[in-house]
């Protein structure tokens, strides 16, 4: 009986002539797990083959930490055999040394605990039946090594948003930056001082290589100029998706931007060079006010397990829609439209402030993750909680012995049936378990593993002010509410594995603030074991990444400071090795979307804990 009056209802809400009420506007809120809409064909892109990034071994230095050895490390490879071992070369004054007696296989990292002043090392992998692999090169200056490595901006700004990709097919991460860090929230009145976004490039090794200015059209806020850059064509270097607008653009009497032109276009990532654009998805009423009308994302899907796609979405609180794009001989060619409005029954108001995309029913296509739902791989929804705008949604393992992947989340809207912070099955939607209690404004959401006292993944989140609560919540992987002092609850903001065990870190200093570009404030961070002791001191810079983006398989730290980028690495040695965590599907999915929207800490799809 209660099924069929949630089902009858939801018919009705989907016909118009029932609407759920929230306090602030009308919703759609009803679980939908078996959608029924327009069949629609499987997407078939041009790759014969999964486009990959082809990763060089990411050699990288640092000082020891005795402050007198050298630390190096580099990447464990998918496509190494298991038994592959690696000896480690220094050359210096014109002599070639081998500084290992014997193969390295425990780890991927080494300290030369005599080094020179100036000396170039390389590492060579050893696999039985194959021949010996030679890395790239790592030139090291004794007086001149720090725990970072500096890329100088060459218009003096501070980035807001920073993306990983490889453009010049070289196998090592380059830069694509958007300055200044200044955003325009929805909320307020537009942009008065004339302020236009900047996309900028940069090779690895800091070489400017091109600026596009965003221009007027684009106001300098994070909802109206996400970027995504990954290889979209195939062709082994990333080019760069966004959002664009015509010279038609029209403000109100706030300096909003309320029509013209708007374009999806598509760089070239070593020129800037425009391959080419189409419509953006278009503005209408069904979204809402102007707010919420201007909520864009962008995002990369395998749609068809091969090829990369590009996403371009519109709407959060209302109505939502994705366009996918695929790449090919320099022209995009629209796959599919998803319309929550065309579902049945209808589906508003599920959005998230970020998206991220992975195989969740094993089908080797993925699927999308909008927040509140999941669209299947041919554009058609596959499952909705109906719990609303989540400001946090992860797709994450909580357990190593969990079935497939599950979805955290904590939703925003009022909730008195426990579901303000949530688990549920990423394939089927189906709740696995709920916290409990009356929650409001639950805004910020986190999963990982820093106490390994409970087995899995712990869920933690906090509610916002604006709900008039400050609540936190500490939870085990099985939703097991933990009595703990809410000062002892971490931030939800910045994680970072850094040290040698499998547990993760977090910064002293942070605010842990959401929806800001910037986390530090220009403050030093020092990163520290939860409850525990300070690993490493003096992080300077705002937080705008967090990856795996060279040496072994520990994340890298990417902070922001007045005309400079800087890349912190850890000079812990390592306890084992695991393959480079950006060969992960998923975990490579959360880091290409964290150049657009909110961020939200990366988490593979394997189980990483202790």
């Amino acid at each position: 009986m209660k099924r069929a009056i949630i089902l009858i209802g939801a018919l009705l809400c989907a016909s118009g002539l029932l609407q759920a009420q929230d306090p602030r506007e009308s919703h759609y809120y009803y679980e939908v797990l078996a959608p029924q809409h327009e069949p629609k064909p499987l997407v078939e892109g041009y790759a014969k083959e999964r486009v990959i990034e082809k990763l060089n071994r990411g050699l990288t230095a640092a000082p020891g930490q005795d402050g007198k050895s050298v630390y190096l490390s580099w990447r464990l490879l998918a496509s190494d055999s298991a038994d592959v071992a690696f000896h480690v070369y220094r050359e210096a004054d014109g002599r070639t040394k081998k500084l290992t007696r014997k193969a390295l296989t425990a780890t991927c990292d080494f300290v030369d605990e005599k080094p020179v002043t100036r000396a170039t090392y390389w590492v060579e992998a050893r696999a039985k039946g194959i021949k010996p692999m030679v890395s790239e090169k790592c030139e090291v200056f004794l007086a001149d090594l720090k725990n970072y490595t500096s890329i100088r901006l060459h218009n003096n700004d501070r980035a807001g948003k920073v993306a990983l990709a490889d453009l010049n097919g070289d196998g090592t991460y380059d830069y694509v930056i958007r300055t200044p860090e200044s955003n325009v929230d929805p909320g307020t009145r537009g942009d008065t001082k004339g302020i236009t976004y900047k996309i900028s490039a940069y090779l690895s090794d800091g070489t400017y290589l091109w600026t596009y200015d965003m221009g007027p059209g684009i106001e300098p806020g994070i909802w109206y100029s996400p970027f995504i850059v990954y290889d979209f064509n195939g062709d082994g270097k990333a080019e760069v998706a966004l959002k664009t607008a015509g010279d038609d653009f029209v403000k109100n009497d706030q300096g909003r931007v309320c029509g013209g032109s708007e374009y999806l276009s598509i760089l070239d990532g070593m020129t800037g060079r425009v391959i080419d654009r189409v419509d953006w998805p278009e503005r209408n009423d069904r979204y809402g006010n102007l707010n919420r009308q201007n909520r864009n994302q962008i995002g990369m899907a395998y749609l068809d397990g091969k090829t990369p796609y590009i996403l371009a979405a519109r709407g959060t609180y209302k109505l939502m829609v994705v366009d996918a794009w695929m790449l090919k001989d320099g022209k995009l060619t629209r796959a599919w439209r998803w319309d929550g409005d065309e579902e049945n029954p209808v589906i508003r108001s599920m959005g998230a402030h970020s998206m991220v995309t992975g195989d969740v029913d094993n089908d080797g296509r993925d699927e999308v993750m909008l927040g509140s739902c999941m669209l299947d791989d041919n554009g058609t929804l596959l499952w909705s909680t109906g719990l609303g705008h989540s400001d946090k949604a992860y797709l994450c393992k909580l357990r190593p012995d969990s079935e497939g992947l599950q979805v955290f989340m904590v939703s925003e809207p009022k909730k008195e049936d426990g579901r303000g912070v949530s688990v549920v099955d990423a394939a089927t939607g189906k709740l696995v378990w709920k916290m409990g209690g009356t929650t409001y404004h639950v805004g910020d959401g986190m999963v990982t593993d820093f106490d390994p006292t409970h087995p899995g993944l712990e869920c933690f989140a906090s509610e916002d002010k604006k709900g008039g609560s400050t609540d936190k919540y500490l939870l085990t992987a099985d939703g097991q509410r933990l009595n703990v002092n809410k000062e002892d609850i971490p931030g939800c903001r910045n994680w970072v594995w850094w040290d040698a065990d499998l547990l993760r870190e977090t910064f002293k200093g942070d605010d842990n603030r959401w929806g800001a570009s910037s986390s530090s404030g220009g403050r030093k961070l020092d990163i520290w074991k939860w409850k525990g002791e300070v690993l490493t001191k003096g992080i300077e810079g705002d937080i705008v990444l967090i990856a795996d983006m060279d040496g072994d398989w520990r994340e890298e730290v990417i902070t922001a400071l007045d005309g400079e980028l800087r890349v912190y690495r850890t000079n812990i040695p390592a306890r084992d090795r695991r393959v480079s965590l950006m060969q992960d599907a998923l975990y490579r999915s959360y880091i290409a979307h964290r150049s657009m929207g909110y961020p939200q800490s990366p988490v593979p799809s394997f189980y990483l804990g202790e």
